[in-house]
Formats: structure tokens, sequence, C-alpha cells
């Protein structure tokens, strides 16, 4: 990774503690988290955040998971390969 791509927004999904949802929002966004997506039922938000400040996501209380979003592609339904 060189040093220009640290900074660069990345996705993220963090799972967090429901019954602390808006705490740990604002917390996640004073972290740096740019918040693009809530479900307070599930317990999970998205967002977009410098790479280099993942790690202050997992050490915010409440915060049980951080993972990076990924794009997962299938390929077309009459292609050879299912």
């Amino acid at each position: 990774m060189n040093k220009s791509s640290q900074f660069e927004p990345v996705g993220v999904i963090l799972a967090v503690d429901p019954d602390r949802f808006a705490e740990v929002i604002e917390a996640t966004r004073q972290a740096g988290l740019t918040v693009t997506g809530e479900q307070p039922i599930l317990g999970t938000l998205s967002g977009t955040i410098a790479e280099d400040r993942i790690l202050a996501l997992k050490e915010v209380a409440g915060v049980v998971a951080v993972d990076r979003d990924r794009t997962i592609r299938l390929p077309p339904p009459d292609s050879p390969i299912q």
C-alpha cells in the first residue's frame, strides 16, 4: 500500500451494540467516519473513513466489529461458469 492510499476513504461496515446505537454513531463520527447508512434494528452502520483511521473505529466503545466493504461480482446467468 502506498502512502497516499492510506488517506483515501474506504468503505466499512460496522456491527455495533444496538442498545447504544446513537451514542456509537456519534463516537464513530468523531473518530473520522462519514456515515452513509444506518440500520439500528440490525445494529449495523456503514460509512467511509481514511484507511489509517480504521483502527480508531475498532477502539470506539460499543463497536463490536469493523469490516471493509467489498464488492462481489457474479458472472451473467448465461455464462458457462456458474
